[in-house]
């Protein structure tokens, strides 16, 4: 197999993270927190999920959470996409991202003033050129501004992992499309030709298949005496009903978390694919689709993550472990999604 990835156990990650903080996006925050391969130094937060000022204050309130607020910095970035209008998901995660635990609002953590998140991301990659690690786990609006706006952000950043896409599945929110490719296509297309070095995406099939939460993992967390275990449980409670009910699906997907795994651990990722990666920013029925030309050895600009081992150990953080064993890909054929759209039809069309 060959290695992409010139990480070592023994070297820590440094890594922003842009999220749209809510459900899972938590936990991933959680584990790179916790995990003794990762330092993480900054959020930048960009629309998604639920309202902008409710994901700054669940950022805040996550790191609290985990003793982090000190050394974590937060940066306010895009309140919308590109073009269109941001689409919520508040039909998973509930109104306030965070299962309507209705947790209180943050009290040492704050927000960072007088720079915002895309000149966050300009500044800190510019300083420690091809040092930095950026986990993209939004849409990728805040990116693709940086992209845009600084000739070099893609040459200083070291890898770019994104959460998104469907090279191996349908979409989430549309037959075609992946929530984050879908909520903003124009910035995830402006990324993917930015020519960053070493650019890897998990997509929403491999999510699904690898970062299944069955109930017998869960039932393992709610016997847990860890704080961060039942925190987590109280911010996924919402989107455990809807799973229930609108996919009938026995369980979550720790999408954003998997891909924070990998992050922390390459040896769990079961290889890549070299490919060249477009995507559909017009199409009526195809809006966020990616297309994927196998074939163009010359223009590759992605590699697409095969599968990953989430039954290794070194999942493992603080005795709260955020991936279970594989489980069987689970069909949701006909299910209602969060947008009036039919949602989450994790059907693999490749091994």
């Amino acid at each position: 197999m060959t290695n992409f990835l010139d990480m070592s156990a023994k070297k820590k990650v440094d890594l922003i993270i842009d999220a749209d903080t809510a459900g899972d996006d938590v936990a991933s925050l959680v584990l790179a927190c916790l995990h003794a391969n990762v330092r993480l130094l900054a959020v930048t937060v960009c629309m998604g999920n639920v309202d902008f000022d409710q994901q700054i204050r669940n950022t805040l309130y996550t790191l609290e959470q985990c003793d982090a607020e000190q050394r974590v910095r937060v940066y306010a970035g895009s309140r919308q996409p590109l073009e269109g209008n941001v689409q919520l998901a508040t039909e998973v995660h509930g109104l306030d991202g965070m299962g309507d635990a209705n947790f209180p609002p943050p009290i040492r953590a704050t927000i960072a003033t007088g720079e915002d998140a895309v000149s966050a991301l300009i500044r800190l990659t510019g300083q420690r050129p091809g040092q930095l690690t950026i986990l993209a786990q939004a849409p990728l609006t805040n990116i693709a501004k940086a992209v845009m706006r600084d000739p070099n952000f893609a040459r200083n950043t070291k890898r770019l992992f994104i959460m998104g896409g469907t090279y191996f599945c349908r979409g989430n929110v549309t037959p075609a499309a992946e929530y984050n490719f879908f909520v903003d296509p124009k910035a995830a297309s402006i990324v993917l030709q930015a020519g960053f070095a070493q650019c890897y995406l998990i997509d929403w099939g491999v999510c699904v298949r690898d970062g299944f939460w069955d109930f017998h993992f869960l039932d393992r967390l709610a016997k847990s005496d860890a704080k961060l275990a039942k925190f987590i449980l109280a911010v996924i409670r919402r989107n455990l009903a809807f799973c229930k009910t609108a996919q009938r699906m026995d369980g979550t997907i720790g999408s954003d978390s998997l891909v924070m795994a990998v992050i922390a651990d390459e040896s769990i990722c079961r290889g890549w694919i070299a490919c060249y990666m477009q995507v559909e920013t017009t199409g009526q029925l195809t809006r966020g689709a990616t297309v994927v030309d196998n074939l163009d050895a010359e223009r590759i600009n992605v590699r697409v993550c095969k599968g990953v081992d989430s039954s290794n150990d070194n999942l493992l953080a603080n005795n709260y472990r955020f991936s279970v064993s594989e489980t069987d890909l689970i069909a949701c054929e006909g299910c209602n999604g969060p947008l009036g759209a039919k949602s989450i039809r994790p059907v693999l069309l490749a091994p």
